[in-house]
């Protein structure tokens, strides 16, 4: 059953943060991994949720999604991330 992982990004420096986004597709796609949504224009129609740059990628199941997120390619851009956004990260399992 396919899973995503959903990603809420506040970039807070947009230098750094072009430097992770180049790097972090191929650490997706090597995983797996599809990109559904990535930082296109949000509206929030209901609620108060605080949406900057939303990303959607998805995979497979439930555990290729957090063979991704505990990979060691993605543990170091990850460091990266951290430096220059706060993320919220949910994984999501599809019906």
């Amino acid at each position: 059953m396919s899973a995503y992982v959903i990603i809420n990004n506040e970039i807070l420096d947009d230098s750094a943060f072009t430097a992770f986004r180049q790097r972090i597709s191929s650490t997706v796609e090597s995983h797996g991994g599809k990109y559904l949504v990535r930082g296109g224009e949000v509206e929030l129609v209901e609620g108060s949720w605080s949406v900057d740059r939303v990303v959607v990628v998805e995979f497979a199941d439930v555990s290729g999604a957090r063979a991704w997120l505990n990979s060691e390619e993605y543990k170091e851009l990850k460091k990266i991330r951290e430096r220059c956004a706060n993320a919220n990260i949910v994984i999501v399992q599809g019906v």
